[in-house]
Parts: C-alpha cells; structure tokens; sequence
C-alpha cells in the first residue's frame, strides 16, 4: 500500500507546530509495517534543510493559476534520510520562500501546491492508494480528484483528511475559485459553506473518512467547531479521532544529544536535577526551587494570554516558592509584559522565539509543564514532558484529557477545569504540595516516563483506517 502525506509542515525541514511533528514521524513509523509505504510531499523552503541535504528533480512542469502559468518543479531528498521519501514541490515566486504562513497571498499558495501535486502526480502516471491530506492546507485534494478533469487519472483515488486544529479553516472568496484549476461547476456546493470557499469543510464532505488527533476534540467539535457543528455531526460516520504519538527516537532522554545529562527512569531523579541546576544557572534561577515551565506559541488558544497574570499571581501568593521558565512567542504584549517581569523577579525566566534545543533541555530540567490551553485537539507537549518525567499540570480538555490523569483518579498529572488564572495557581499550589513530599514526586517521575506515548499504535490504526 502506497501513501502519500500532503502538508505544509515536516520536522525538522520545517516546522511551526505540532502538524509537522506528527508529518514527520508517523510515515517513518508507518514504513516500519510490512508492505507499507509512506511518502511525505510538502512545499519547497529555504531553511537549512534543504541546503544540507541533495535532491533530485523528478518533475518539471507548468500549471495555470488563473492567467499565470506557473513552473512547478517536484524535487526527491535523495537519502531518504527522515526514513521516508520526502518530495518538495517549489513554484517560483510562490513555494520558494522562507517560512511556511505569514504572507498575504497565502490562499494562492496552498492552491498552488495543491494544483502542483495533483498535475505532477497525473503527469507521471502515479496513482497511489491513499493521498492522506493534513489540515485545510490540502482539504481541496478530496474535491479536485474527483471533480477536476485534469486529474481524471487520479478519480476514485482515497483520500484521508485529518485535522490537526479546526481553529484554521483556509475560507476565501469565492473571487479565488477563478485560481483553481478546472472543475464541474455543477459541484460548486462541496467546496462553499456560508457563502465562501471552506477548504477544511470540502475536505470533511470529499474525503472518504476524516480523523481529529485525539478521540477527546472529535466530541468537542460536535458541538463546538466555528460553525462547522452541523457538517461534523452529518458525516459523524466518517470520522475518527486517533491520538498522535511521538517521535521516540528523537524524544529520547537516555540518548538526546540535546541535554546536558541524558538519563533513563533508573537515574531520573539524579540527573534531571542535573539538568535543572544547570538550566538554573543559565538563566539565574534558584535550583532549589521547583521550576514550572510553559513551552509555546503565545496564542489564546494556548491561554498565553494568561501568562502574565499566572506569572505574578503564582510568584506573589507563594512568596517566591518556585521558579517559573517561558519559552515563546507570538504576541507582542504578552512578549513586553514577560520581559519586564523578567528584570522584576529573580525567580523568573523568559526566552523569546522558538529554540528546538532549549524546548528539550527544559523537558529535561522542569518538575512541571504547565498547559493552560482553551484549545488542545492532542497536545505533543504533555508527552514530551512525560517522556522526560516531567509532571504536566493541564487544563482538561481535546488531547489533554485522553493523555494526562489526575492524581487523585490515580494518575500522574494535575488537571484544571477552566482556563483561568485562579485554576492554574489553584493547579501551581496543588503542585508545590507535591514537589514537597518527595517520595511522591519521585514517584510521579517514574510513573510518567513509564507511559508509552510512541507512534507504533497509532501508525497501526491509520493503517487500519486505510485499509477500511
């Protein structure tokens, strides 16, 4: 069985969040199973990656985007050295550039790559057995396979939709319908919802099944999805919510190259607090404290919003009881107001912009990661922390409540209802109760590194879903 992975993000070539960690680990994990093979095709950046690495060009082509045609080159990674075979599609003046959102014209990208795909995949006479399209990105594919006839070749091809966070749903004008290729205009009502073209809701009409990434926002988008409840609810029979895993071979305490001191569960207690002593010193915290960390991007979806009231209200009512790491960005105030906080409280440690490195020294160094988020649809951050025996304090919701127990149920994190500021220092107080008993807190250590969060199960059930 062959198939391809359509996204706009893959780790480590390039990444914004967590879509292209799970595109970058669950087609490696998917080739680990007899007679499957899995491909990941995602625009051309020019990050690292690509310099570092040769590729092959295995396409060259036009499209037509409107008046404009286009070139559209497909190139192959040669080594297949993220243990599948990555294609990068590159449009001059559109898929070449250096980051993957943030630009005005980004509707004619997604389009664009979209087209590319589909022509160089009908051009060359390849026909796989599933196109597996990740967020609305790609949620045109479903509708341009079958209703294009450019891609008459492709018809009948499945096609797997997942969505990673319905908070983005890709609407245009339908101004942007005259930049797509081709199609039966008779089937207009597929790609529309309320009066604009809807990518992600074309691909929950077109795709043959549809997945969420945790089984906790599938039920949380049937009565809650920005007007798309009504859609979900009517095609309930196609949908599926599969939890993502991770990458257990790059989120490894005993053999990252990232830490200072790399550890198993036997000498966890030892050598995180290592870790922590040294991260301490870096950033002039006290490592005597418990250290609380908050990983991400400053968006309200995550509660960063919050931050900076949970920030000074955990500090002040405690006394200065705890060390609390920031690691972000995204929002200029939230930015500003950490960065005064930062001269304020000694105990108090803010690192602006996004470092993969340090994301993985301070996994390896906090006693808890704090996730105050109002949306999670998985969460990988809650794993990562338990891989590393960190203890996940999280609001309970989406991913978050499939994958963190509370102690008192008999689990090994700390849940929250609502998102916030006197529920997080409610949750930070119950922590500090915690981190002072330290049988328990041991205990809790090794209990969530003994979780298995690896990509093996879930890799197992898309195959499952593909094969249905």
């Amino acid at each position: 069985m062959v198939i391809y992975h359509l996204s706009t993000e893959c780790y480590p070539v390039a990444k914004v969040g967590g879509l292209a960690d799970v595109v970058g680990a669950l087609p490696k994990y998917q080739n680990t199973i007899e007679n499957i093979y899995a491909k990941v095709v995602m625009p051309w950046y020019n990050k690292p990656f690509v310099h570092e690495h040769e590729f092959d060009v295995v396409f060259d082509g036009f499209i037509h985007q409107g008046s404009n045609m286009l070139r559209a080159l497909v190139m192959k990674e040669k080594t297949n050295a993220l243990g599948f075979e990555l294609y990068m599609v590159k449009v001059p003046g559109l898929l070449d550039r250096d980051n993957p959102y943030g630009y005005q014209d980004e509707n004619f990208q997604f389009i664009a790559f979209q087209h590319a795909v589909l022509h160089w995949l009908s051009a060359m006479q390849i026909r796989p057995d599933v196109l597996h399209c990740h967020d609305y990105h790609t949620g045109l594919v479903p509708f341009m396979i079958e209703h294009c006839p450019e891609f008459s070749f492709l018809k009948g091809v499945k096609t797997i939709g997942t969505i990673h966070n319905g908070e983005y749903q890709g609407m245009m004008s339908w101004e942007m319908a005259k930049y797509m290729p081709g199609f039966d205009s008779y089937q207009w009502g597929l790609l529309d919802w309320n009066g604009l073209i809807n990518p992600l809701a074309c691909m929950i009409k077109c795709s043959h099944a549809f997945t969420t990434v945790s089984q906790g926002y599938l039920e949380e988008l049937y009565v809650s999805f920005h007007g798309l409840e009504h859609l979900i609810r009517n095609e309930y029979g196609k949908a599926y919510g599969i939890i993502n895993g991770i990458d257990t071979e790059v989120w490894n305490p005993e053999t990252d190259p990232m830490l200072d001191y790399n550890f198993n569960i036997r000498n966890a207690v030892e050598k995180k607090k290592k870790n922590k002593e040294k991260l301490c010193k870096e950033y002039g915290l006290r490592p005597e404290l418990p250290l609380f960390a908050f990983i991400g991007r400053f968006a309200t979806e995550k509660g960063a919003d919050l931050l900076p009231d949970m920030v000074w209200r955990s500090i002040t009512q405690t006394s200065g009881a705890l060390n609390v790491m920031i690691l972000g960005s995204g929002n200029m105030a939230i930015e500003n107001k950490l960065k005064e906080f930062d001269y304020v409280y000694s105990n108090f440690a803010v690192d602006l912009g996004y470092k993969e490195y340090l994301s993985h020294k301070i996994y390896a160094s906090a006693d808890f990661l704090l996730m105050p988020s109002r949306v999670e649809p998985c969460g990988l951050n809650q794993m990562y922390s338990m891989r590393y025996g960190t203890v996940p304090v999280v609001r309970y919701t989406g991913g978050l409540k499939d994958t963190v127990q509370d102690v008192s149920t008999g689990g090994a994190g700390l849940n929250f209802t609502y998102p916030g500021v006197d529920d997080i220092v409610n949750a930070i107080e119950r922590a500090l109760s915690i981190y002072s008993r330290k049988d328990m807190m041991n205990s809790l250590i090794h209990t969530n590194m003994s979780f298995d969060f690896a990509w093996e199960k879930s890799a197992e059930k898309y195959i499952a879903l593909y094969r249905k």
